[in-house]
């Protein structure tokens, strides 16, 4: 990994800043800034959708235009929002195809995918001057709705995760390097269907989570540098075989979050160390309605962890989990919504800081950022 003076100055002001929010966290329920990317359609279940953001401030994610196209677009540190197309990208009216990002690192290198006129899905990398490289696994006589439609890593070093759908319509990982070597994998015993999931699941050191099914149901799993494989079920999980166990995001120490259906038929939120110790959570006072709960999808530097719970109207709402287990819930302040809509975390940074979408009362999707500071926005 790239060392620098810089970068060791942020990591220290980081983790100050971190920890003075984290004091706060049980005084102050935070502060959001909402947004829309200007053009995007205001039809249901379109609009903004942020999916990730990085240490420095900066969101990434995607917006659907009023012809019905996805444009990938970025939101810096002060505010500024800037759309973008990856090169091949099928921008037809009606078609609902186009570019889609997921990921960011700190140097600002984004990863997505876009799809083409004849449908078919590929990887792109959007490095910070603007240029693009986009990429397959390979995918033979693969078609429409198939290829790299699930690229959504990128680490600090420019390495790429995610998966891709062949010509059988099966699901498989990949990993790409700086350099450009793809190398694609499956779980062991998998039949078939191996997902790395968005956002946050390939680290600095290479290390990748997601989940695969076999015979006995769904499984985490956490997929090393060297090739080899760790695999893993939640605490207390419904017998085999209906397990399932989602690895939804994997830090630089290799500690995993995710969620997994317990035996009374409620999700429940996990973290999962690096030596395999895996502890278990719940929001306080969360709905626990079968097949409702606790699901997170993110954790940070330090440990801590966002993610979606359902309240007892079945609204979507948000929270942080943090290092020392408590937690801190939050919600955009909205009326007039019900099942299945509200606030929709997707990551946190090392702040703490969370960038997600929520879905209003009309089924539209807008963006946000909640944080503990004052300003969510960085004006230096």
């Amino acid at each position: 990994m790239r060392f620098s003076v810089s970068r060791f100055l942020l990591a220290l002001t980081v983790l100050c800043v971190f920890f003075a929010a984290h004091l706060r966290a049980q005084e102050l329920k935070g502060k959001f800034v909402t947004f829309d990317v200007q053009g995007a359609s205001t039809l249901p279940f379109y609009g903004t959708q942020p999916f990730a953001n990085n240490d420095f401030g900066m969101v990434v994610g995607y917006y659907t235009d009023t012809n019905i196209v996805p444009h990938g677009f970025f939101r810096t540190p002060k505010g500024e929002i800037v759309s973008f197309d990856a090169p091949g990208a099928d921008t037809t009216a009606g078609l609902d195809r186009g570019t889609v990002a997921y990921s960011v690192n700190d140097w600002g290198a984004i990863a997505g995918q876009l799809q083409d006129c004849t449908g078919l899905f590929h990887g792109f990398i959007r490095y910070p001057h603007g240029s693009f490289v986009t990429f397959n696994p390979p995918c033979e006589e693969c078609g429409n709705g198939q290829g790299a439609g699930g690229t959504g890593n990128i680490n600090i070093e420019g390495a790429v995760a995610g998966f891709y759908a062949d010509a059988n319509n099966n699901l498989h990982g990949f990993v790409r390097t700086p350099g450009g070597k793809i190398t694609t994998f499956d779980a062991p015993n998998g039949t078939g269907t191996t997902i790395v999931c968005f956002e946050t699941c390939l680290n600095a050191g290479g290390e990748i989570t997601g989940w695969y099914s076999d015979m006995n149901g769904t499984h985490g799993f956490v997929r090393h540098a060297d090739g080899t494989f760790d695999t893993f079920d939640g605490p207390n999980s419904v017998a085999s075989p209906n397990l399932y166990t989602i690895g939804g995001s994997i830090n630089d120490q290799g500690d995993i979050t995710g969620y997994y259906l317990g035996a009374d038929l409620v999700y429940h939120g996990y973290i999962r160390k690096r030596n395999g110790k895996i502890t278990a959570f719940d929001v306080p006072s969360v709905k626990d309605d079968e097949y409702e709960g606790t699901f997170a999808v993110s954790i940070n530097a330090f440990g801590a962890v966002t993610g979606i719970y359902s309240d007892e109207s079945n609204v979507n709402n948000g929270f942080e989990r943090w290092p020392d287990g408590s937690i801190t819930t939050f919600d955009v302040l909205q009326t007039n919504i019900g099942s299945g809509q509200g606030t929709r975390p997707s990551t946190n940074n090392a702040q703490g800081q969370v960038a997600g979408w929520y879905t209003d009362g009309n089924n539209l999707n807008h963006g946000f950022i909640w944080c503990l500071e004052d300003d969510c926005d960085y004006k230096r």
